[in-house]
């Protein structure tokens, strides 16, 4: 009783509802009660939605560790890339209101668009922006933690290597949502960020929801973000998706997302009124991309799909004989999923606070266990399984790379003899200064690293901000013994003169 209480307070159940308790209801709950705490997580919400309603919002933990304000329904956490969905929503009311269409070529709408191939800038649409498959290797440097505007991010695409031949593979592109986003922009007048708000928010009665980080200002009841720091969850600071805010850069509460996925479920609609036209809503989670093993998640060791798809906002799998479309979201300390069977009007939504807990996995797969009926798996255990091996795994590379360092070794050349500027032209610039008789590295104003001599000419870099890990930083050394460029996350900057 004291379960069904604690969710009656959220509103998220009828007086009928009240009169007798629905024990699915009270078994997730304790499910989820014993998720959160083997997964050590330190605050986390989830919503049900069954048959157009919420039939369970609760929160566990709290906001912030140090402090006694418990996550609740209505805690605002950052939704991540399940962003992207509403994005493919307002592009479809666009090709609703006939100012957009599918299959037309970006330059269409944004003619300033420029990729690395010409023959790709031609030819890419706006649904290729929506499905992963433009043929782009990730770009994520050119906004995260940097300073770069959104408008200069969207130029300097043009920069982006090509990873494979447009439309013929996947992968994940956040750049290309923004691009999306900016579609949105010029097709309907109004930023994209005023567009959701109007044309989605409002109408679904998503009263606590707002577009970006800058939004959650002055907000009281907001989450913070933790990440496990040599095993210990510490507080850490949010990394604005603002730059890319079509992509990924949403804060809302499972009570708000719990309405937008009932509108997904339901054809579109909201109170019987159709924002989406059926055919538009259909084309939304029709299959567009097949996605490869090496883009999918690890659960899918567990659930052991036949395929696995990629329609406009949602990945795609089978399960149970259902189609599932779902999507996670992950920045910084913050991991949402949202997951729904629109055939048997069954939706969830998970959010929590603390980096790589993926009970929000767990949780998805038992909410469809519960409520198609049949037997339930305990998800939560097997997935900490998989996590954790594929977390050893990670410790059995870096033990790899240790033992490959050459001890004994030293600089080719004085250490001021490194500093200056090194540039790229996706990269942008990087600064290697001296600092208190070392080196250290400037990526942007949010990025600044120590660099600790490693071997020979390579040092490592190891973040002010603990929990992005070290990165390699290699200097080429030219004949005439001065430093040419720098190695740096996969891209060689050259050395700007002075």
């Amino acid at each position: 009783m004291k379960t069904f209480l604690a969710i009656l307070t959220l509103g998220t159940v009828t007086t009928a509802a009240a009169q007798t308790p629905d024990p699915k209801v009270a078994a997730f709950d304790a499910y989820t009660a014993q998720a959160v705490k083997d997964w050590g997580a330190v605050g986390l919400a989830v919503a049900v939605v069954k048959d157009g309603k919420t039939i369970f919002a609760k929160g566990y933990g709290v906001r912030e560790l140090g402090r006694p304000d418990p996550a609740d329904a209505n805690t605002l956490f950052a939704i991540g890339s399940t962003t992207k969905a509403m994005t493919a929503a307002a592009i479809g009311m666009l090709v609703d209101e006939g100012k957009v269409r599918w299959d037309d070529p970006v330059t269409k709408y944004l003619p300033g668009f420029e990729l690395s191939d010409p023959y790709v800038t031609r030819e890419v649409t706006v649904r290729d922006l929506l499905t992963h498959r433009a043929g782009l290797v990730n770009g994520d440097v050119l906004w995260y933690r940097n300073d770069n505007s959104p408008a200069e991010v969207l130029r300097r695409a043009r920069f982006i290597p090509s990873g494979y031949s447009l439309r013929s593979s996947f992968i994940y592109q956040n750049v290309m949502y923004a691009a999306a986003g900016a579609i949105v922009a010029a097709a309907s007048g109004m930023p994209w960020t005023r567009f959701v708000e109007t044309r989605i928010f409002g109408p679904l009665g998503m009263t606590s929801t707002v577009a970006t980080l800058a939004g959650t200002i002055g907000k009281l009841n907001v989450a913070a973000p933790h990440f496990r720091i040599a095993g210990v969850p510490r507080v850490i600071t949010n990394a604005a998706v603002d730059p890319v805010a079509p992509a990924g850069s949403v804060w809302s509460s499972v009570t708000d997302m719990a309405k937008w996925a009932a509108f997904m479920i339901d054809s579109g609609r909201v109170e019987g009124h159709a924002l989406l036209k059926p055919s538009t809503w259909a084309e939304l989670f029709r299959p567009q991309t097949m996605v490869p093993p090496s883009g999918f998640y690890p659960s899918r060791e567990l659930t052991k799909p036949h395929w696995t798809t990629y329609g406009m906002g949602w990945f795609q799998q089978d399960y149970r004989g259902q189609m599932v479309q779902f999507h996670t979201g992950s920045i910084d300390g913050m991991v949402a999923i949202i997951g729904l069977i629109p055939e048997q009007r069954l939706g969830v939504y998970v959010l929590a606070n603390l980096d790589h807990v993926e009970a929000r996995h767990a949780l998805m797969y038992r909410a469809f266990d519960t409520w198609l009926g049949g037997p339930a798996r305990d998800w939560s255990t097997e997935l900490l399984a998989v996590y954790r091996e594929i977390g050893a795994q990670g410790d059995s590379a870096q033990a790899k790379a240790e033992r490959q360092r050459v001890p004994g070794t030293r600089p080719s050349l004085a250490l001021e003899a490194y500093a200056g500027t090194y540039a790229d032209s996706l990269f942008g610039r990087v600064e290697i200064v001296t600092e208190n008789g070392a080196l250290g590295l400037r990526q942007s104003s949010q990025l600044h690293a120590a660099l600790e001599h490693w071997h020979f000419d390579t040092f490592r870099a190891r973040w002010d901000n603990a929990w992005q890990g070290t990165a390699p930083v290699t200097f080429e050394i030219g004949a005439g013994g001065t430093v040419q460029a720098i190695r740096f996350e996969g891209a060689r900057l050259g050395r700007v003169p002075r």
